[in-house]
């Protein structure tokens, strides 16, 4: 542990945070598996810290293929390792049983890698902002309104992107008067696509194709998360996705080059979670990149992109998903200020082929949070 003593440090020091409570947790350790691999320990002294499904922050070994899915199994943190709490001066404190609490040391930026609530909603940038510790990515507000899909339309619509339409259910709404949601649910007409309002990753999505559908969608939605927001479906749409990077030295936001996903077979109606993430998925899905788009509906979308970024005033970085329908109109889809950032994912592929590898990805967003001012701004 004395490589972290703050006798020690002569370099910015970044504690890498993963896990959490979210039903994303593994998909964040196996995000995390992959930064650590590529973090420049020669700029960079790395703490790994892990937060347990049950919310306890941990000193985690960052062991790249322990927090990698293997053979279909999911990984997650390891709850017998060390805890670990941010004390003052910025100061990670960690305690084992019996013994006198020892410190790791001042962390000068955190790199937070959760997916979903209590992490990539605000909750975490919140503490940290309370703290005075820098870190990677949006800020309180621009990370709630980016993780509530209901929230996140009011304000694209204000900025005047077109949005499809939508009813949200809340938990009281579905309580006191089911039959009343499903018919605000059957006037959008079908299909429609059942999702929890602040969720990711696909899971918990269903698409609907009947009236008889939805009861049994909107239990899997509310099983993520008591707020589910019902989305029509565009007329026979291409997903269309384009990534985000803050800009340099107080410059503007730059926004990648395009790219397609479609999926295909296996069951798969839409892009969800087995799509995404798992094996098998592969065989059905296909990410192309650049996507083959007309010029100027290339350059539309991505317009659109920055308006979306700045409407929610997003830092750092964000994917921005649209859906181009059988019209040639752009619609937007959803922002997503913490996107997968596997080597794979969309986000990090979308840079490759920008320019910007994935190391050199990970170094730029290390780079903007370094310089990113603490406190009112």
């Amino acid at each position: 542990m004395s490589q972290y003593s703050k006798e020690e440090k002569s370099k910015p020091r970044v504690a890498v945070v993963f896990g959490g409570r979210s039903s994303e947790h593994a998909i964040s350790c196996v995000t995390a598996a992959n930064v650590l691999q590529v973090i420049d320990r020669d700029k960079y002294d790395v703490v790994p810290v892990g937060i347990t499904t049950s919310g306890h922050w941990v000193l985690e070994s960052g062991d790249p293929e322990r927090l990698s899915i293997t053979d279909g199994k999911l990984p997650e943190v390891d709850v017998t390792a060390l805890p670990v709490l941010f004390g003052a001066d910025r100061e990670l404190i960690v305690s084992e049983p019996g013994e006198v609490p020892s410190t790791l040391g001042e962390v000068d930026v955190v790199f937070p890698l959760l997916h979903g609530p209590w992490g990539e909603d605000g909750t975490l940038q919140g503490l940290l902002e309370m703290s005075d510790i820098r870190y990677v990515g949006s800020g309180v507000l621009a990370s709630a309104v980016g993780m509530d899909k209901h929230y996140m339309k009011v304000v694209f619509e204000a900025a005047g992107l077109g949005v499809t339409p939508y009813v949200v259910i809340r938990d009281r709404d579905w309580t006191r008067d089911p039959r009343a949601c499903r018919d605000a649910v059957d006037k959008l007409g079908y299909p429609v696509f059942v999702k929890p309002a602040r969720g990711g990753s696909s899971l918990g999505i269903s698409k609907v194709n009947s009236f008889e559908e939805i009861d049994a969608a909107v239990a899997e939605a509310r099983a993520h998360d008591p707020k589910v927001i019902v989305e029509a479906s565009a007329k026979s749409p291409r997903e269309i996705e384009v990534g985000v990077l803050g800009g340099l030295n107080g410059g503007p936001a730059e926004v990648s080059v395009c790219g397609e996903i479609s999926v295909s077979g296996g069951g798969h109606d839409f892009y969800d979670f087995e799509a995404k993430y798992l094996p098998e998925g592969e065989e059905y899905t296909a990410l192309s990149v650049p996507a083959e788009l007309p010029e100027h509906i290339a350059a539309e979308i991505r317009e659109k992109a920055l308006v979306a970024f700045d409407a929610i005033e997003g830092e750092g970085l964000a994917r921005v998903d649209f859906f181009l329908d059988a019209d040639q109109q752009v619609i937007i889809n959803e922002i997503n200020t913490m996107p997968g950032f596997t080597p794979t994912s969309m986000f990090p592929r979308l840079w490759a082929e920008t320019g910007v590898d994935y190391k050199g990805l990970v170094d730029r967003l290390l780079t903007l949070a370094m310089t990113r001012p603490t406190g009112l701004r």
